[in-house]
């Protein structure tokens, strides 16, 4: 039996019931019922079960088993039953937060996912790879990912990477011819694979293999798919969090040796120090940051920011260089023709007459040089390729009908470096080349001028100085008011001779075509907050310098005494010269994919944080380069999206600015999360210290200790974490990512935020030894709890509360109001008061318990306060 690749095209549709014009819709939910869907089976994930069990492997989890234990052979019930129910509640906390982390990777992954471009039942649709059937019609182009295996039957120079399957890193030549002998994988010059990219060239493929069927799957059946990684700021914290676990456990030592010493029971002593060691370490920080993290990409990914790795979140907030693209980024990405130049003068659209030869063939020129389409309305590919094709609809050109009539014969797609897209077709009986592309490049290559007669027809005249010079004289024009222009041309050759690149050459000129794309109405006040929160702004486009300028300019880019330079002005810089006038370009126009990545290298020298924009297959590299990649997710090739490390939805630069805010608050909320959990654990340390030094009773039960640190650390610490961005953010300079969490002046605000907490609960200790040990014991232990709950409060923002407000985070007043009522159900129910080991407190008790609560919020804020005020 024949393999696929030694088949005709036509037998291959055949054995797959698929015709030219590609599957019905009856028959691709047949072929998806039998086959699945489009994608690679995952390794066994865990049960619910498997992680919830997996909480308990924790090493404080198994030292507080232990203690348990210990609690129960020792005949404190009480005790037992409590760190049991604290063990269980933080087990099915911590099950739930995978559960939702688990849940925000999936949807980021179902958004991020790739595109394939179809024919089904003779349209042309876009369908998410995992609808891909075999049988279906599979359109490929430079810059696409191969979504599926498959036999390639009509092949126009196609090239493709196929570097993850076979390891060749050199791009592989495709052909369409059947190939009679046996051959690897490698030599299958007629098959696409999954997994691999399109480096240049078109082609029409009959998938053969989807999901599991394909090569990528069989590799996939070997191997364990990826692991998650931890991000670079979550290994920071668990380096933290250990060297802060050993430092608590030698105070716990110290503690346990102080307590024996002092006649506690060595088992006493046992449960007091590790109920102090479980209270003090912030064992939930790693599962918040991961909830945060991840509860700010569902945010980005709801306002059109895709994050694909959760690292990019903290790289974010570093941003201070952005480098975009111009068209579809800051403007609208709706391009338009204004104006067509020939015979040397500019009409609009609408003075378009077929009957005109010179108007047919530029017309012929812009539809079937054109590897765009429009699907239900919406234009598909390079917008300033549907623009045309829009025009043509709007003025009751028949584009389909010109389409199908004429038939491709050849191509060289276009490409960023000889700035030219050609095609060859037969017309009025001879072969003709049509080539569009920049004007420069294409006057370069011209010899002939097209002039219409009184006829209807047009004469060839030389193309001589003077016409170049009205050509670039009214592209002049055009691009000084910020219009995109494009030149046409043609050549006739011999029939059947090949097209090749030595053929794009001896051109006759037949007109320019303008086309506007104006800026985004939201452009001009991201540009403007991207400045506030010191962020650089720099236009980078293939534009001309004259376009870019004036488009910069209106949106706010461009400003007096800044610069503009083309890819050859910058070619023809050294590294110290760009170096020297880096901080003022603003502008880059005319660049080449190897400017692109010489420029994010001329700021990562500076140490700056660069992103930067892109959608084409040359663009990756220079994605890759910089700190953050943006690619665009509607014009964006997948290999683009593949190289990113964000994608916008909405091929916005509004967008990139909201994820830099998001960015920086995401890190903020951290940082935040993490001053209320050490502050809180460092003022109960301070408690228990002060009185173990002073000889003192123990100022909590080991119960109590338990309640602290399930009632105040994990819910609190978590709503400070949803807190919104505060548009303050944008009005900060971009943060060092040299720069750690725990800096001089957090350690400073740590130490006495903890400070005063633990001031106020040694004051209500004092309160209560006046009656005895259980009352000072049990007022210590409210103050801590409701001190802590107001805390939080205060760890939201380092403004005032009045400024904030009450209402921006009803999360955080959640979490405080249901502290409260556990607080006070331990204080009053008296079931609950034996089990904590809780005497009864008089109302006179109560008040002042509320009053040392308070007071540490209230010193912060009246300091926030007076700090606001002085700087009015």
């Amino acid at each position: 039996m024949k393999e696929i690749y030694q088949m005709k095209g036509m037998e291959v549709l055949e054995q797959f019931s698929s015709t030219p014009e590609g599957l019905n819709a009856l028959q691709v939910e047949q072929i998806r019922q039998e086959k699945g869907e489009n994608v690679l089976r995952e390794g066994k994930k865990k049960s619910l079960f498997q992680v919830f069990l997996e909480q308990f492997y924790d090493l404080l989890v198994i030292i507080l088993i232990v203690a348990a234990v210990i609690s129960m052979i020792s005949g404190n019930v009480e005790s037992t039953v409590v760190i049991v129910v604290v063990i269980v509640l933080n087990a099915i906390l911590g099950t739930v937060q995978y559960a939702n982390a688990q849940k925000s990777l999936d949807s980021l992954k179902a958004l991020s996912s790739p595109h394939a471009k179809l024919l089904r039942d003779h349209e042309t649709v876009q369908v998410p790879s995992k609808d891909v059937v075999p049988g279906d019609i599979l359109l490929l182009e430079a810059g696409d990912m191969v979504v599926a295996d498959g036999r390639i039957i009509e092949n126009y120079a196609l090239q493709v990477n196929e570097s993850s399957l076979t390891g060749e890193s050199l791009n592989v030549d495709k052909t369409d011819e059947v190939l009679a002998q046996e051959a690897v994988l490698a030599d299958r010059l007629n098959m696409v694979y999954s997994g691999s990219l399109v480096a240049s060239g078109r082609a029409v493929v009959v998938v053969t293999g989807t999901g599991m069927d394909t090569e990528i799957g069989k590799i996939a059946d070997l191997m364990n798919l990826t692991k998650e990684k931890k991000t670079p700021l979550q290994i920071s914290l668990d380096n933290f969090s250990k060297k802060l676990a050993a430092l608590i456990m030698v105070i716990c030592a110290v503690v346990f040796l102080l307590s024996i010493y002092r006649d506690m029971t060595i088992l006493d002593s046992l449960l007091f120090a590790v109920a102090l060691a479980v209270a003090a370490i912030p064992e939930a920080l790693g599962s918040i940051v991961t909830i945060v993290q991840a509860m700010g990409t569902q945010k980005m990914a709801k306002e059109h920011a895709i994050i694909k790795e959760l690292k990019a979140v903290e790289s974010l907030g570093c941003v201070s260089v952005i480098c975009s693209d111009k068209t579809g980024t800051l403007t609208q990405n709706k391009m338009t023709v204004q104006e067509l130049y020939r015979n040397d003068i500019c009409t609009g659209p609408a003075d378009i007459d077929l009957k005109q030869d010179l108007d047919r063939y530029l017309i012929y020129n812009m539809v079937l040089n054109n590897d765009s389409s429009i699907s239900e309305g919406k234009g598909i590919g390079d917008p300033t390729e549907f623009c045309m094709l829009e025009m043509a609809e709007k003025y009751g050109i028949p584009y389909q009908d010109i389409r199908n009539e004429m038939q491709r014969l050849e191509e060289i797609a276009f490409d960023s470096d000889r700035k030219l897209m050609s095609t060859r077709y037969q017309m009025d009986g001879r072969d003709v080349i049509f080539t569009k592309g920049a004007v420069d490049v294409l006057l370069e290559r011209m010899t002939g001028i097209a002039v219409s007669d009184k006829n209807g027809g047009f004469t060839v005249r030389k193309a001589e100085e003077r016409d170049r010079e009205a050509v670039l004289a009214q592209n002049q024009k055009f691009s000084e008011n910020g219009l995109r222009v494009l030149a046409f041309a043609y050549r006739e050759i011999e029939a059947g001779m090949a097209l090749t690149l030595d053929e794009e050459k001896d051109y006759v000129f037949l007109g320019l075509v303008s086309m506007i794309d104006p800026p985004r109405e939201e452009s001009k006040d991201a540009v403007a907050d991207a400045k506030r929160a010191g962020i650089k702004p720099i236009m980078i486009t293939g534009d001309h310098k004259v376009t870019a300028t004036a488009i910069a300019k209106q949106i706010g880019i461009f400003e007096d005494g800044d610069m503009a330079v083309t890819g050859a002005q910058l070619d023809a810089m050294t590294d110290e010269q760009l170096d020297e006038v880096l901080e003022k370009i603003s502008v880059y126009a005319r660049v080449s994919p190897e400017n692109k990545i010489r420029i994010v290298d001329a700021w990562q020298r500076k140490g700056r944080i660069a992103a930067m924009t892109g959608d084409g297959v040359n663009d990756a590299p220079a994605l890759k380069k910089a700190d953050i990649g943006v690619a665009m997710g509607i014009t964006g090739t997948e290999v683009s999206k593949d190289a990113a490390s964000m994608i916008l939805t909405d091929d916005n630069f509004a967008t990139i600015i909201k994820a830099v805010s998001n960015g920086r608050n995401v890190y903020r909320n951290i940082k935040n999360a993490i001053q209320f959990l050490l502050s809180g654990n460092t003022a109960g340390i301070f408690a228990v210290l002060y009185t173990s030094l002073l000889g003192l009773p123990v100022p909590f039960a080991p119960v109590q200790l338990l309640f602290i640190n399930l009632v105040t650390d994990s819910l609190p610490a978590l709503a400070i974490g949803m807190e919104p961005p505060e548009r303050e953010v944008l009005s900060q300079k971009p943060r060092d990512p040299k720069t750690g969490i725990l800096t001089k002046d957090f350690l400073i605000k740590l130490a006495y935020q903890g400070g005063l907490i633990a001031a106020c609960t040694i004051a209500a200790f004092y309160i209560g030894l006046g009656t005895n040990a259980v009352t000072a014991s049990s007022m210590a232990f409210a103050v801590l709890t409701m001190a802590r709950l107001f805390h939080g409060f205060n760890c939201r923002s380092n403004q005032s509360i009045f400024k904030i407000g009450m209402k921006r985070n009803w999360w955080s007043l959640l979490a405080f109001v249901l502290g409260m009522i556990l607080i006070h159900l331990v204080l009053l129910v008296p079931g609950l008061k034996g089990l904590f080991e809780v005497s009864a407190i008089t109302g006179f008790q109560l008040i002042m318990i509320y009053v040392l609560a308070f007071i540490p919020t209230f010193v912060i804020q009246l300091i926030r306060v007076v700090r606001e005020y002085i700087k009015k």
